[in-house]
């Protein structure tokens, strides 16, 4: 299925849009979108929940958007093609990440600090991160700065960027590869990206990706796909202003 083109409007100057991919979080919801900044806007993009999310988030006054293809970057690619503001955030809908710890990542891609900011997670407990998963986390790094050069630490979720300069990269992963692409992409075309610690909490409900050794194999081998992509034609690589 051929994806919607990107929005015709402007964006909105000095706007901020939360893009929440969700797959069965009516546990999570309120915390989350409580922590929405003021003045932010919440796009939580139902990915076929049977659970009540999307009645859930919509009463809390979140934009609702349905992606019925599954799939990780599915739901965060049409949560970007549904956003009309500045600067475009990413985060998990799952209570693992403070959407309110994306102010200074918003802040440092306004002031021109950095093009695309990364959050770093650091477990707050034992179980919040598996051991599969950091492993894997651990092994994408290295691979991903033997392919671009980047030296950094992990590929969170928790991420910020201009939603003009983010759509110019063309992405197509629409699956696990998605975060990791919209990295390489942005390595390629010259972006400053930059990592931040973040606090990382134990999640509510069970991963869908990285929740079982299978899940996390599926997502590594994504990602392996995504690196070995040659880089995009020079009009992609171009400065983000």
């Amino acid at each position: 299925m051929t994806p919607p083109p990107p929005p015709s409007h402007d964006s909105r100057p000095g706007s901020v849009d939360v893009v929440l991919p969700c797959l069965d979080e009516a546990a999570a919801l309120p915390w989350v979108l409580a922590r929405i900044p003021d003045g932010w806007r919440a796009i939580v993009v139902d990915n076929g929940s049977t659970d009540g999310s999307a009645e859930i988030a919509r009463g809390l006054g979140a934009t609702v958007v349905h992606e019925p293809r599954r799939g990780f970057g599915a739901a965060c690619h049409a949560g970007l093609l549904a956003a009309d503001a500045d600067i475009v955030c990413f985060c998990d809908c799952d209570a693992s990440l403070d959407p309110a710890l994306l102010a200074p990542f918003v802040r440092a891609v306004r002031d021109g600090d950095s093009d695309l900011v990364l959050g770093r997670r650091r477990p707050e407990s034992a179980g919040a991160w598996p051991l599969h998963a950091r492993l894997g986390n651990i092994a994408l790094a290295r691979m991903l700065r033997r392919r671009t050069g980047l030296r950094l630490h992990d590929l969170g979720p928790l991420r910020a960027a201009r939603r003009t300069a983010l759509l110019g990269l063309d992405l197509t992963d629409r699956r696990s590869g998605y975060p990791l692409q919209m990295v390489v992409r942005a390595a390629d075309a010259g972006w400053r990206v930059e990592e931040r610690p973040v606090p990382y909490l134990p999640r509510a409900g069970r991963s869908k990706v990285t929740g079982t050794w299978r899940g996390t194999w599926h997502a590594v081998r994504d990602m392996r796909a995504v690196l070995r992509q040659p880089p995009l034609p020079a009009r992609v690589e171009e400065r983000v202003r």
